[in-house]
C-alpha cells in the first residue's frame, strides 16, 4: 500500500511533526485542528523547521514546495478521501475514543485509522469503530522530523494486512518501523524507558542529585543526545503524565503511577517548554535560562 494522502488530527508538536515528515516524503497532508490559531502556529513551526533542514542541506526541496502539500482544515468531513487518518491529540482515552468515532464516520470505508498514542490501548480505540481490523498504532517519537523510529502496533483485532501497511508507510516516509505484535501498556520503547524516567524523578525528589547533573550524567555516561529531563520538557510533562496514568489505569500496576514531583509540576502548570517552565526554565524564544 502506497499512501498518497494523510489526514492528521491535532496540530500540536506531534501532529505538526507527522504532517511535516509526510509532506517531505511527497504525501498530500490535511492537518485538522478545532482551533484555527493552533493551525497557524503549526504552520509557522513547520516552516521554521523546514527552512532549517534546507539550510543544513538535509532536504533538497525548499520550504515553499513542501508546504504546498499541506492544507489546514477545521472540519472532519474535509478529509479528502485520505488513505490513512492519524490521531495525534492529548493522551486521554475518552478524548481519543471520541476522535476515533468521528474519524470512523468521516473516513472512506477502505481507509486505515491510526493513533499516535504512546501508551493507550489500540484495542480500546479500535472497539469504538466499525473497522477494528483497519485500526493500528503509529507511535512517532519527538521531535518527529529528527527521530527515525516509529512503533507500529497491532491491536487485538488489527489485521496482518493493516500492520504491514503501517510498516510500509513508516518506510515510505523514511522512518524505521518497530513492530509491536501485542497491544501491551506502553508498547515497547516506553515500557523500557519509563522505569528509568520515573527513577530519575524520584532521585530528584529525594535530593540525591539535581535535574542538571542527572541529565549531564546520562549524556556523558550513556551516550544520550538529550537528558531525561530535557526530553521531558520538550515532550511536555502533561503528556508524560498522561501516558503514565494510561499505563497505570490499564494494568493496575503501581509501578506505573507517576512520581509525586511530576504530579505536582503538572498541577502547577509547569509543563515544559510550552509554558516556559518544567524541569528547566525557558525564555520566550524557547531557549533555556
Amino acid at each position: 500500500m502506497t499512501v498518497k494522502k494523510v489526514f492528521v488530527v491535532g496540530s500540536g508538536l506531534m501532529g505538526s511533526g507527522i504532517s511535516q515528515v509526510c509532506a517531505q516524503a511527497g504525501i498530500e497532508v490535511l492537518l485538522y485542528d478545532i482551533d484555527p490559531e493552533a493551525l497557524k502556529k503549526a504552520v509557522k513551526n513547520m516552516e521554521w523547521s523546514l527552512n532549517k533542514f534546507f539550510e543544513k542541506g538535509k532536504i533538497t526541496e525548499d520550504c515553499a514546495t513542501i508546504m504546498k502539500r499541506i492544507q489546514t482544515v477545521t472540519d472532519f468531513s474535509k478529509n479528502g478521501g485520505a488513505d490513512l487518518l492519524i490521531e495525534a491529540v492529548f493522551e486521554n482515552l475518552e478524548l481519543k475514543r471520541e476522535v476515533f468515532q468521528q474519524l470512523d464516520k468521516a473516513a472512506a470505508p477502505e481507509a486505515l485509522i491510526a493513533s499516535n498514542t504512546s501508551a493507550i490501548s489500540i484495542t480500546e480505540l479500535a472497539a469504538v469503530t466499525k473497522r477494528p481490523e483497519k485500526v493500528l498504532g503509529l507511535h512517532f517519537f519527538s521531535p518527529v522530523p529528527m527521530m527515525k523510529a516509529v512503533e507500529v502496533i497491532k491491536g487485538l483485532a488489527t489485521s496482518d494486512e493493516t500492520a504491514q501497511a503501517g510498516r510500509a508507510f513508516a518506510l515510505q516516509i523514511g522512518k524505521a518501523p518497530i513492530m509491536v505484535n501485542r497491544d501491551v501498556a506502553g508498547f515497547v520503547i516506553n515500557r523500557i524507558n519509563f522505569p528509568s524516567t520515573m527513577e530519575a524523578m524520584r532521585l530528584v525528589e529525594q535530593g540525591v542529585a539535581t535535574v542538571e547533573d542527572i541529565d549531564k550524567g546520562l549524556k556523558l555516561a550513556s551516550g544520550r543526545k538529550m537528558g531525561i529531563f530535557e526530553t521531558g520538557d520538550m515532550v511536555g510533562l502533561d503528556v508524560t503524565y498522561g501516558a503514565m496514568m494510561a499505563m497505570y489505569h490499564e494494568t493496575g500496576d503501581p509501578r506505573w503511577y507517576p512520581p509525586l514531583l511530576l504530579r505536582k509540576k503538572v498541577t502547577a502548570g509547569h509543563l515544559g517548554r510550552k509554558t516556559g517552565k518544567g524541569w528547566y526554565e525557558y525564555h520566550k524564544d524557547g531557549s533555556r535560562k
